[in-house]
């Protein structure tokens, strides 16, 4: 199926913007960890297509990466600073830390220790060769430290200007509400997108403290892509892909969403881009939103 012919001025623009602690940023970004080696770890099979991915990000309106000490674990942030650094104005960098993978099988685990924490924060730092760092999220909370631990680590970070902004991934309503006793959240990172809306009470949450909701894995379709579909109905009337339209869903869904799809490759990026562009009705959304994974 014919996608949108790639803009190139700045298609992500279309998105709309959202304020990040002080720093508005377009609501289309950029999830580097595609940008790595299989499965998330080790070094691309071609770092240069890797940094020129970024590149092409940034030419296409970019303003807001997202990484993670995990990712390689290292080398995406790493691959950033050499494709980027010195940065452009208004650029947006998150990262998180708080996991620990063993190898590329290894999903991760939380690891919520102050001095783990503190390493991660410190060795994102380096590798993404600035002072402080934009938006620092804690990948995951650690059930055997006791949250204010935690938080407390990070508060300090922040305290000491090596953070600008806290956010926070994979939580539910009532440890977002925990969390928020403690420190002010700029941002949530959940899995959500068409196909798995589990986390909607989460991103209910989110628009009503005006928090950031970063949906991770947000192209995921399933088979509510199927022939006949609602979303394969408005695809094929835009002359999209039905992965381009799932990411307009997700940008038409709530103000406060911040989808940050990613990849390794320059054609899926700028496809990807595009579908900022795509304007969807109410009835269009409508039948979108009435289509779950149960029906």
């Amino acid at each position: 199926m014919p996608s949108l012919t790639p803009n190139p001025a700045a298609p992500v623009r279309a998105s709309g913007t959202f304020t990040v602690g002080t720093r508005r940023v377009h609501r289309l970004g950029f999830g580097a960890m595609r940008i790595t080696g299989p499965d998330v770890w080790g070094e691309p099979p071609n770092a240069d297509q890797a940094r020129s991915v970024l590149r092409e990000a940034i030419r296409l309106g970019v303003d807001f990466i997202d990484t993670a000490q995990a990712y390689g674990p290292e080398v995406s942030e790493r691959l950033i600073a050499e494709a980027l650094h010195p940065y452009p104005d208004g650029l947006l960098i998150a990262t998180k830390g708080g996991i620990t993978r063993r190898d590329r099988h290894d999903p991760g685990r939380p690891d919520g220790r102050p001095e783990r924490l503190r390493a991660d924060c410190e060795g994102s730092l380096k590798r993404l060769r600035v002072d402080t760092i934009d938006l620092w999220q804690l990948h995951r909370i650690d059930p055997d430290i006791p949250l204010e631990e935690q938080i407390g680590t990070i508060r300090e970070l922040r305290d000491e200007g090596k953070i600008r902004c806290f956010g926070i991934s994979q939580v539910t309503v009532e440890q977002l509400e925990h969390v928020r006793t403690l420190i002010e959240v700029a941002t949530v990172q959940n899995r959500f997108n068409y196909a798995d809306r589990a986390g909607e009470d989460v991103l209910a949450a989110c628009e009503t403290h005006g928090i950031g909701f970063i949906p991770w894995y947000p192209l995921a379709t399933g088979r509510l892509a199927g022939p006949g579909s609602p979303l394969a109905q408005a695809a094929a009337r835009h002359h999209v892909t039905p992965s381009q339209l799932a990411l307009a869903w997700l940008l038409h869904r709530s103000p406060v969403v911040i989808p940050i799809p990613g990849t390794g490759s320059i054609a899926h990026l700028r496809e990807n881009a595009n579908a900022a562009l795509i304007q969807l009705t109410s009835h269009e959304l409508r039948a979108l939103d009435a289509t779950s994974a149960d029906d």
